[in-house]
């Protein structure tokens, strides 16, 4: 790990920031050159062969594929752009990381020091721009400290999570400094150490867990890698596992207990479960929705287990708190429990997963009629290796993907969890492949994510970055059409859009493409994508019908509860007449139903 100067007695400032950057291992970094931050690119020049450049399209596609490096590898993700527009376009992406509470540092262009606070070209006080975004965000004054400044910026960054903002005047990188003047604090950072989880506090969770009628586990992606003790608390304890959508693929989807995520980008058995829940332990998890949707109304012991401190009690009034480490405090939760019997909760819930699963097979294995997402997604799952990374961007794939998209804790996936930027899709896939070349990697988009960021497909090929580009085109932003159904009073407005033939414009950057709009299209034409994508990307426009997506948070199918004409209408319009509600098989069971629900909140 380099830390320290070189035997030359001098050494450029701007040499020095990147020798910084190399010293806490980061290899590549994503902008677009221009006047106000050509020194840096100076210095890339001089140490390419220790700092990969790539060339973006977009300085927002550079800060987006940023942060989803740190989002798939846990290290820095570093992006650049000139003065002005060149910074400013970066913002989404800075957002995107803040968001997810990731650490990502962006450069910024200044005009040279000689020309500041002249109103000269592309010249602006940029500090308030990033004040919001930024944990750190600092205008460079001196070629001297200006490796400091960059040392520090990474450092809070990490320490933080969050995003970390160096406006650089475009006359200090050249100058030149004492080689003995720099050095990185890289070798002395280390991560905190885990919080361990208080017995006493333990044993209360425990007590109320192993008593509990109707307990729900809901976790988050503070789990991350504690996916096998979560699946052997469920299976002792006989507990329903949910998470939020992030978490997705922490318990494999088909664990025959995991009911999948709740609200909107959901899955029909976890809204049903959370509405009767009257036991949560809500772990490694910071539910967005949950103080707008009431979700947790109905819930009479709520259970959480997080490693920040500012989380406990956030999302709704705990009866136990636990600061810890979800994978250690699941350790000694697992350590006290006995395990119980099959109960009548768990067995309807397994039940009710069970009538759901078989409804999204029987949209996936449809063989006539015109070609959906969901046959698109199970070609998908044919062709995908055991440990393939998913760059998803956001809309209704994220609904579909959720739903049919067969994950397990070898795969990793990545979209804009909180943010929800569109157009994250191929930024993500372009990290996704420098950060793990062996890998296979797609990226899952709908047609108005896509239109975003197409422009850097050229980057994917520039690079020579194998990735399966899938794109779902059905004319319109699909998932802001279903909201305006639900909220607006007049027609759909500017939701449709005319077509773009991805095929075309992928062909035009010298990309291999394939566009389909049938069923019998699928097989041959994914597993030449597979093929093709050993040695080069490729592109599938795949052209899906516009109908909605079941909502499960707006379920239509207890008779007992709404009248028999919608019940009938909901399923006919779903393809759902053999999809049942949760309270068939609470009644199986001898269980009552509270007839609660969980509201969609914040629309």
């Amino acid at each position: 790990m380099i830390t320290k100067h070189t035997k030359a007695t001098t050494i450029s400032a701007g040499t020095a920031l990147l020798k910084v950057l190399e010293a806490w291992q980061v290899d590549h970094l994503y902008g677009i050159p221009g006047g106000s931050i050509n020194s840096v690119m100076d210095a890339l020049e001089a140490e390419k062969s220790q700092l990969q450049y790539i060339q973006v399209r977009h300085e927002e596609v550079g800060a987006m594929a940023a942060a989803a490096d740190a989002k798939l590898t846990g290290k820095i993700g570093v992006c650049f752009g000139s003065a002005g527009p060149g910074g400013t376009h970066l913002l989404n992406g800075l957002y995107d990381a803040r968001e997810d509470h990731v650490p990502v540092l962006a450069l910024i262009g200044q005009f040279g020091t000689s020309g500041m606070n002249m109103d000269t070209f592309q010249e602006m006080n940029e500090n308030p721009i990033y004040a919001d975004v930024a944990i750190y965000n600092v205008t460079a004054v001196n070629a001297n400290t200006l490796p400091h400044v960059i040392d520090e910026a990474i450092r809070r960054a990490y320490a933080h999570q969050g995003v970390a903002v160096v406006q650089i005047p475009v006359d200090l990188p050249w100058q030149l400094i004492k080689a003995e003047d720099w050095y990185s604090s890289a070798n002395s950072y280390q991560k905190p150490l885990l919080p361990q989880p208080n017995p006493e506090k333990i044993k209360q969770v425990v007590d109320i867990l192993q008593t509990a009628k109707r307990p729900l586990i809901y976790y988050g992606i503070g789990t991350r890698g504690a996916g096998k003790e979560l699946q052997a608390l469920s299976q002792q304890l006989k507990i329903p596992l949910i998470s939020t959508y992030p978490a997705k693929g922490i318990v494999p989807d088909d664990y025959v207990a995991y009911l999948g995520s709740a609200n909107r980008v959901a899955q029909k058995p976890a809204n049903e479960a959370l509405a009767q829940a009257d036991t949560v332990l809500f772990i490694g998890n910071n539910y967005p929705f949950a103080e707008v949707s009431k979700a947790f109304k109905n819930t009479s012991k709520f259970l959480q287990i997080d490693i920040d401190p500012a989380k406990l009690g956030k999302r709704h009034k705990t009866n136990v708190a636990v600061l810890a480490d979800a994978k250690l405090a699941l350790a000694a939760i697992l350590q006290q429990i006995n395990e119980r019997d099959a109960t009548p909760w768990w067995q309807a819930n397994l039940a009710n997963n069970k009538n759901w699963r078989q409804y999204l097979a029987s949209l996936e294995n449809k063989t006539d009629g015109p070609l959906q997402a969901y046959q698109v997604l199970k070609a998908v799952n044919q062709v995908a290796d055991p440990d393939a990374v998913f760059s998803i961007d956001v809309g209704d794939i994220n609904l579909n993907a959720n739903r049919h998209l067969k994950l397990t804790p070898k795969n990793q996936h990545i979209t804009s969890n909180l943010f929800a930027t569109m157009g994250v899709g191929i930024p993500g896939a372009i990290a996704a492949k420098l950060n793990y070349p062996s890998r296979q990697v797609f990226n899952l988009a709908g047609d108005g994510g896509a239109a975003m960021t197409m422009q850097d497909l050229a980057t994917q090929v520039q690079y020579r970055l194998p990735i399966i580009n899938v794109v779902f085109t059905n004319h319109q932003y699909g998932f802001i059409k279903d909201e305006q159904e639900d909220t607006n009073k007049n027609d759909f407005i500017g939701v449709e859009f005319n077509d773009i033939d991805f095929s075309k414009i992928a062909s035009g950057v010298h990309m291999k493409a394939f566009r389909i709009d049938r069923i019998d299209q699928l097989t041959d034409t994914f597993n030449q994508a597979r093929d093709l994508a050993k040695t080069e990307p490729v592109l599938i426009d795949a052209v899906i019908t516009g109908e909605r997506p079941l909502p499960a948070e707006k379920l239509r199918l207890d008779s007992s509860v709404y009248p028999i004409n919608e019940v009938q209408a909901f399923k006919q319009r779903y393809a759902a007449e053999d999809l049942h509600p949760l309270a068939t098989y609470l009644a199986k069971y001898g269980l009552t139903d509270a007839q609660n629900e969980v509201g969609q909140g914040g629309f």
